[in-house]
This record gives C-alpha cells, structure tokens and sequence, in this order.
C-alpha cells in the first residue's frame, strides 16, 4: 500500500530557525530519504519551496484563473512530500514517527487511492 508523508511546518519556521539550522534540517531528510530507499520503501519524495513562490490555477465563471502565491492565507504549509510502499498504516506511521521534520511541525499520513504505473491508473490495495 502506498501512503504519503506531508510534512506541514509553520510559514516562520523557515526564517526564525536560521541558516544554520535550516541547512542541518536538509541533511537530516536527506538521511531519512537515504534510510526510505534502503529499506525498499521508497517511491518518491520532494521538498518543496516556500508557499509564496507557488501559483494556483482556479476556475471562475468557466475560465482559469491564476492567482500567485498560496491559494488560502495561511500560517502553515506543505513543506514536502514522500511516498513510500509499505504493507499497511502501522509500518506507515513507525516510518513517520523517524521523519525529521516531526522537530519542526507535523506529518501528515495519508493513504493512496490510486497511482499512475506505467501510464495507467492502479488502484492502490
């Protein structure tokens, strides 16, 4: 089963915990990464830039609306993604509980519907 990891962090988190800490923070989910693929778990993962550099596409009245930065205002953010295929919620969550930014803010565990493989949509199971 596949279930992702959504790591939600404060929008100051990034400024008020400096450079230093920042940096140390990277390598610390570089390791994890690291640890997900050598376990086999590992499908994908992204961290993602601050939610003022994102672009959010609308619909009104029918037409496409692009709106810069975060859809609503808010005082948290998705500050990364990982994917991993483990056998079922518990293994999911004893994966999260190691991530690191549990420090920082919260991990999100949500189980996948389906997945694209090979160009198809897969029920996940």
């Amino acid at each position: 089963m596949r279930y992702m990891l959504l790591f939600h962090y404060g929008e100051a988190s990034e400024e008020s915990i400096g450079a230093e800490a920042m940096a140390a923070g990277m390598r610390a989910m570089a390791s994890y990464a690291a640890t997900l693929e050598q376990a086999g778990i590992l499908v994908s993962g992204q961290v993602l830039r601050p939610s003022i550099s994102s672009t959010t596409l609308t619909l009104v009245d029918g037409e496409p609306r692009i709106q810069d930065g975060p859809f609503a205002d808010t005082k948290e953010q998705l500050g990364g993604v990982i994917v991993i295929d483990v056998p079922d919620l518990d293994a999911a969550l004893e994966w999260a509980r190691q991530a690191p930014p549990l420090a920082w803010g919260a991990v999100e565990v949500r189980p996948g519907a389906v997945h694209i493989e090979g160009g198809t949509w897969v029920a996940s199971s």
